[in-house]
């Protein structure tokens, strides 16, 4: 049993994993969130709901009391200022275990016609604040995983590759369930890709493009 504090924890891929972690696992759940009447315990002997921005290291501090492992769902114009805030909290805490969720083409990695889709879908302040982020972890000496997901589509589907940095990303597309999957996975096995980069594909989704485009 592990005790996991999970940031962002009402997004989509949070609340799918957080679902997962409840069914096939005893791990207990600090969900962390600035809102926090959005969530609905189901367990709460599993599920302690903190309300806290994720850019006031206090607050992070005090809901890393006892934790083992980050998952970091955020993401918004300030993903620099939280990833910050967090390697700070988390080095002020001791706590060493970080999953990042960023996004693909943070080092101009997608090749081809995709890649200049994707510049041109994200360039002009996403993809340089993700960027700048995962480059706020990766000079941490924290044990970071970053998780690099294609465009992201709702299917009722687990099906994934990954590439490492410095690889080519492979296809255009993959489910929410897959990278919720790949987070528990790595929450389950917290030894595993540890000071990596990994980019997250559904399998013979290559193109121009997803398909929902």
């Amino acid at each position: 049993m592990a005790n996991v504090l999970i940031l962002g924890a009402n997004g989509k891929i949070a609340r799918l994993a957080e679902q997962q972690l409840l069914d096939q696992t005893d791990h207990h759940l600090t969900l962390f969130l600035r809102k926090a009447n959005r969530l609905t315990v189901t367990d709460s002997s599993r599920e302690t709901v903190i309300e806290g921005d994720a850019t006031d290291q206090a607050a992070l501090v005090k809901a890393l009391t006892g934790i083992e492992i980050v998952y970091a769902n955020l993401g918004n114009q300030a993903i620099e200022k939280q990833a910050k805030s967090v390697v700070a909290a988390m080095d002020q805490v001791g706590v060493k275990r970080l999953i990042w969720i960023s996004t693909l083409g943070i080092y101009d990695e997608v090749p081809g016609a995709f890649g200049k889709w994707n510049h041109e879908k994200l360039d002009g302040g996403y993809l340089e604040t993700y960027a700048a982020a995962a480059k706020v972890i990766e000079n941490s000496d924290l044990a970071y995983t970053i998780i690099r997901p294609a465009w992201l589509s709702n299917k009722d589907i687990v099906s994934y590759e990954t590439t490492q940095r410095g690889e080519s990303f492979k296809g255009t597309e993959v489910s929410r369930k897959s990278i919720a999957d790949f987070v528990v996975k790595l929450i389950n096995q917290p030894d595993k890709e540890v000071r990596h980069s990994v980019g997250v594909n559904q399998p013979n989704t290559d193109g121009d493009k997803p398909s929902f485009y």
